[in-house]
């Protein structure tokens, strides 16, 4: 049992970091320009090394000349031959670990290289990082008094041609020091398990009676594994359970649809929210104030990053730009090169820059969901925005949502239909579809355009999800837990059917 002691000693040591911040705060352009050439260099004898004559690149823009802006499919070729332990192929150390990351409910699996030095100086670093921004802002905080609940993935790990692959929540956890363990709960057994339902009755057992001072997981199966904490207990709010609780290390998807359900069970003023931006491919960002939406940009990690405006995307034929030219408010796809071996690889994001002294982010969305069969533009980050304004006003709550096209059929205009399951449904579903609409119409002018006169777009059409909907849907594409999420919009009606359908027969 972690004792204050302990907290007051591992506090000061993380603390400590936030000086090694201040380089890359002060320099950012010239800490990721430094950092480019350290890849290049150290990357410059393997076979993407020698293809693109690494060691002749001598500025950014023969790098951008040089090398092509790539998609996973055009890289899984090289990723198969090191899964079968070709070494060297675009990292000089070996290579053993894989993320096996899915995505969205149906996609193709990718398996994401990790090389250890991306495990120790972006993962591993990140989450150092992630508690000494934490206590620097909090000085008073008792994390290290209690333990820190983790929800990590499926996290079974697979062995195959000497190599191995797995949810990243699992590669971490394998590869973490046998000290973590003590500070963490559930212990890494359970952490491990890989049947999602009997995992969340093993993490129930074990926590209920720890002193849980800190949350980590994705809101959405983080919200599944409260309200089931408070079913077990009959307790009427988290805090009841848990008293010492603080503070929820979020990310994954977007927290504002959940973020008044989680209020709700955990009823303190005083309570914090700390969100970052992690993936298979590296840990980017992380939330650096309190009570903020914004994220710090994190410039030494082994990270370089270039951007593309929204505004002229077109997949590996765009165009890229470095940190020091983007703009505020602007939307980009990102694009990273990596410790990992990961080669100007657009790794299908979209984010707008929200300060540019610090370099803060949001995440707007993915380069794949969003719906413009019509023009609209519509992007996720609309979406959940226009959401929030509709609950706010109809007093309703949105656990989970999917948006598809209505395809022009004759003389009859197209339109979104969505399947919206509420936590707290609104009194009159028209009128929160007229909020909805009308918010949309607010945020996105090609939406509103398309809307004039219901020439193009049509009112938006809802389906009520009955509860559980979502949840089942997920479960029957074998996708319980950790990382996968349901696709908010699409240009398809692919996942809107299977919905509609396993509706029609529950």
């Amino acid at each position: 049992m972690p004792y204050p002691i302990v907290n007051s000693i591992i506090s000061w040591f993380l603390k400590k970091r936030k000086h090694q911040m201040e380089l890359f705060l002060k320099y950012p352009i010239d800490v990721q320009v430094e950092l480019l050439f350290k890849l290049l260099q150290k990357a410059q004898y393997t076979e993407i090394g020698k293809k693109f004559e690494f060691s002749t690149i001598k500025s950014y823009s023969e790098f951008s000349q040089k090398v092509p802006i790539q998609q996973y499919e055009s890289i899984e070729p090289l990723i198969e031959r090191a899964r079968k332990g070709t070494q060297n192929i675009f990292w000089p150390t070996p290579i053993k670990w894989f993320a096996k990351s899915s995505g969205t409910t149906t996609s193709k699996s990718k398996f994401i290289p990790v090389s250890d030095e991306a495990l120790e100086g972006c993962h591993f670093k990140a989450g150092k990082d992630m508690l000494c921004l934490y206590f620097n802002n909090n000085p008073s905080a008792q994390l290290f008094a209690g333990k820190g609940l983790r929800l990590g993935g499926s996290s079974a790990v697979y062995e195959d041609n000497n190599s191995y692959f797995g949810d990243l929540s699992a590669i971490i956890i394998e590869n973490m020091p046998f000290w973590a363990d003590f500070s963490s709960s559930p212990k890494q057994e359970i952490a491990l398990m890989s049947e999602w339902e009997s995992k969340i009755e093993a993490i129930i057992n074990e926590t209920i009676n720890e002193n849980i001072t800190s949350l980590a997981g994705v809101p959405s199966w983080m919200l599944v594994l409260l309200n089931k904490v408070l079913e077990r207990t009959g307790k009427d709010n988290i805090l009841e359970v848990w008293p010492n609780l603080e503070v929820y290390f979020h990310g994954g998807v977007n927290f504002n649809p959940y973020r008044e359900q989680f209020k709700k069970i955990i009823p303190s003023k005083d309570f914090k929210y700390y969100e970052i931006y992690n993936a298979s491919e590296g840990f980017f960002a992380i939330q650096d104030v309190n009570n903020s939406l914004d994220l710090l940009l994190m410039l030494d990690y082994g990270i370089f990053y270039e951007f593309i405006p929204m505004n002229k995307f077109d997949g590996e034929n765009s165009e890229a730009i470095p940190l020091s030219q983007v703009k505020l408010h602007t939307n980009y796809a990102l694009v990273i090169t990596t410790n990992g071996g990961l080669w100007r690889y657009l790794i299908g994001d979209t984010i707008k820059f929200t300060s540019l002294n610090p370099y803060r982010i949001r995440i707007t969305g993915r380069t794949k969901h969003f719906i413009n069969v019509f023009g609209e533009e519509l992007i996720i980050e609309n979406a959940e925005n226009a959401l929030k304004r509709a609950c706010l006003k109809t007093a309703s709550e949105v656990s989970e949502f999917t948006v598809a096209p209505i395809f022009m059929n004759g003389d009859k205009s197209g339109g979104h239909e969505w399947i919206i399951e509420f936590s707290k449904h609104p009194d009159c579903i028209n009128y929160f579809t007229e909020i909805l609409d009308n918010s949309l119409k607010a945020i996105n002018s090609d939406y509103e355009a398309k809307r004039y006169n219901n020439l193009t777009l049509a009112m938006p059409k809802i389906n009520v999800a009955k509860e559980g909907l979502f949840y089942n849907w997920l479960k029957q594409n074998g996708k319980l837990g950790g990382q996968h999420k349901v696709p908010r919009l699409s240009n398809s009606r692919k996942y809107l059917e299977e919905l509609l359908k396993l509706t029609a027969t529950t």
